[in-house]
């Protein structure tokens, strides 16, 4: 079996916004990103979230290690930044999945965008799209399920779970922005 991802099937996709004021020219998704501590994480998903923490890969490349739940898996992310600006980071994953059935893997891609709408009314997008690996794809024949079957469930799965963490992260960025712009006017 290997973990090769196969971008021409969809597992899911789930876009999400949610509307927050801050200041844009504070905000800095790459670097909130990367200074995310765990327990903030966990407020952004309760229950779901488990741990995050960054790292970088062999190559340099910085990434985003979140462990969270999705629907009954325990999804192992180590998200490398493709894309990162303070207004939009593109993170993509080769996730591991601990499922009731054992062990598989997806890919993942999160973006992550602010868009300002008037002022300091800002406008989060979250955006989530995974497909199958070939090892997927072996894993699900094997338990007896159809593509179709995986398909709607983790689609189901990922938008609740997009619903309940993106107001969260809406709110965290923004706030973060705004603990930057008090440093900025106290110094």
């Amino acid at each position: 079996m290997t973990a090769t991802p196969r971008p021409d099937l969809q597992l899911s996709h789930a876009v999400v916004t949610s509307d927050v004021t801050a200041p844009l020219e504070y905000v800095d998704i790459e670097q909130w990103l990367k200074t995310l501590p765990t327990h903030e994480y966990q407020r952004c998903a309760p229950g779901d979230h488990k741990a995050a923490g960054y790292t970088v890969d062999d190559d340099g490349t910085p990434m985003s290690i979140n462990v969270e739940m999705i629907g009954t898996g325990l999804v192992i992310q180590q998200y490398r930044f493709e894309v990162a600006s303070k207004h939009y980071c593109k993170m993509v994953s080769l996730s591991d999945v601990l499922t009731p059935g054992g062990w598989t893997s997806t890919q993942v891609i999160w973006e992550l965008g602010i868009e300002q709408l008037e002022g300091d009314q800002l406008r989060y997008v979250n955006t989530v799209t995974s497909h199958p690996t070939e090892e997927f794809l072996e894993f699900i024949t094997a338990s007896g399920q159809s593509f179709e079957e995986a398909a709607a469930a983790r689609q189901e799965a990922s938008g609740r779970h997009c619903e309940l963490e993106t107001p969260h992260y809406a709110q965290s960025i923004a706030n973060y922005a705004k603990a930057r712009a008090a440093e900025a006017t106290a110094a």
